[in-house]
């Protein structure tokens, strides 16, 4: 390293976010930046420790003490390069990732880690200002043509891997854009669909075709596909979201938070959007059921249209904060308090509540009854709920159920194709990422089940280099 002994002298710096009067009132983006001599100075923090549990705890494998150096060097051509020698899309997970890298730092012993996840963001963003980020189309073709279905982190990542060893792709989204979950899932004010488009723009220039509003096992048949491509790739998510079957769900004002989600990114994209999918907090108490990013988002989204009251609500019991958990460290995923900029912006946060039913006059939801509880072992060792208090009724405008993903669509191209699935209804796959059927492989989130956009990266990286070892044997 340039300065080895940096973290004992400059302290860790996080760029922050815009004052909360200010970006409440737009989705423009929430983090700021740092200058670049700052950025500088915190890439030296990096402490050349040996062993770098950073790289160890990136699904991706990232090469964090490399690229950490060019920076501090000012070599931004450099540090961009070796980023995206292992990860396709630092841009997404520079904006978006939860940082394991950073939980495993050494400085995270002291709970200052190298701001690892800012300067990656950093490193990509400079070097597509300083023109290093150019389209560099393979200069040999193979012959072989693939068809990606799903273009979410995974099925971009698949694409750009195949395109850049030279077969002809063809992404397939059933959607108005590419992105999958960056393009709707995600709101603008963590991450910018500008950005997703810079990069959709780069893959096509470099030659992969993007095709959008194609639904395959919907307007176009799963058998065509098949006859037409070497080698087909399953992208397509787990689109099912978890649901919440108590009395009252089906009273109008009780959503799933994708539902809520998509519906605002399409407003933010300027998009047309059915008078009868709109859906505004504005001046409405709102009641956010799960505790995780999508909640938090959903919390966002509220807080932007003008809801009168947050509530986010969660099942499990409250983590621990950083400096109160034992023996973290250097776990890439330990379970700790998290407070998102969303949760700043406004919102109260109970733990321990379970939702017991929503309730309505004429079909339209007035109130939700929850109750406390907590969590015990029965004789067999199962973990169970009691209840330790009289129920409670709020007064609830709008619920959003933000309780996860449980697996892909079954019905459809999955039908069509024949795709056999595993115990929890994923895509199933063998050790070479390929289903049952030939030359159908499988990756990111129908294959694992939700997971993180890092990993879905890596997924798609890992799946690409197996359908490549396929299409050389044909």
């Amino acid at each position: 390293m340039g300065n080895p002994k940096a973290f004992l002298t400059v302290r860790r710096k996080e760029a922050g976010y815009r004052p909360i009067q200010e970006r409440v009132r737009d989705f423009g983006e929430v983090e700021q930046t740092l200058n670049s001599e700052d950025r500088r100075e915190q890439a030296s923090r990096c402490m050349d420790c040996g062993i770098p549990f950073c790289h160890w705890a990136c699904p991706l494998g990232n090469k964090m003490p490399e690229w950490q150096d060019y920076i501090y060097q000012g070599n931004w051509r450099l540090a961009a390069e070796v980023l995206q020698q292992t990860n396709d899309f630092p841009e997404f997970t520079g904006r978006i990732c939860p940082a394991p890298c950073e939980k495993s730092c050494v400085l995270n012993i002291q709970h200052v880690p190298v701001t690892i996840r800012e300067n990656e963001a950093a490193a990509i963003e400079q070097a597509y200002q300083e023109g290093y980020i150019k389209p560099c189309p393979p200069q040999h073709r193979t012959g072989k043509k693939v068809a990606v279905i799903g273009s979410g982190p995974s099925g971009l990542a698949v694409a750009n891997q195949l395109n850049k060893r030279g077969h002809e792709v063809t992404v397939y989204e059933k959607s108005s854009h590419i992105g999958g979950l960056l393009r709707f899932g995600i709101p603008d004010f963590k991450l910018n669909k500008g950005i997703v488009e810079r990069r959709v723009e780069l893959m096509a220039a470099e030659g992969v075709k993007f095709l959008t509003n194609a639904e395959i096992g919907g307007g176009i048949t799963a058998k065509d596909i098949e006859k037409e491509y070497d080698a087909i790739c399953l992208a397509i998510g787990s689109q099912v979201p978890r649901d919440l079957p108590i009395e009252g769900r089906q009273l109008k004002g009780v959503y799933y938070a994708m539902e809520y989600l998509t519906m605002e990114n399409k407003l933010v994209a300027k998009e047309f959007v059915p008078e009868g999918q709109l859906i505004n907090a504005k001046d409405k108490n709102v009641l956010v059921i799960g505790g995780g990013d999508t909640g938090s988002d959903c919390i966002g989204t509220a807080n932007r249209q003008g809801a009168k009251n947050i509530l986010q609500i969660e099942i499990m019991p409250k983590p621990p904060k950083a400096e109160d958990a034992e023996n973290q460290w250097p776990n890439p995923f330990p379970v700790l308090l998290k407070t998102t900029s969303s949760h700043s912006e406004g919102c109260d946060r109970r733990w321990l509540v379970n939702t017991k039913r929503f309730i309505g006059e004429g079909g339209v939801l007035k109130a939700v009854e929850i109750v406390e509880i907590e969590w015990m072992k029965d004789e067999s060792g199962k973990m169970t709920m009691k209840e330790v208090a009289k129920p409670e009724v709020l007064e609830i405008d709008l619920v959003f159920l933000a309780l996860g993903f449980v697996h892909p669509m079954q019905d459809g191209l999955l039908k069509e194709l024949g795709i056999e699935v595993d115990a929890r209804k994923n895509v199933a796959t063998n050790g070479a990422r390929m289903t049952n059927v030939s030359k159908v492989f499988g990756t990111g989130d129908c294959v694992s089940g939700q997971s993180l956009v890092v990993k879905c990266i890596a997924s798609g990286r890992e799946t690409a280099a197996h359908i490549d070892q396929f299409l050389k044997t044909i």
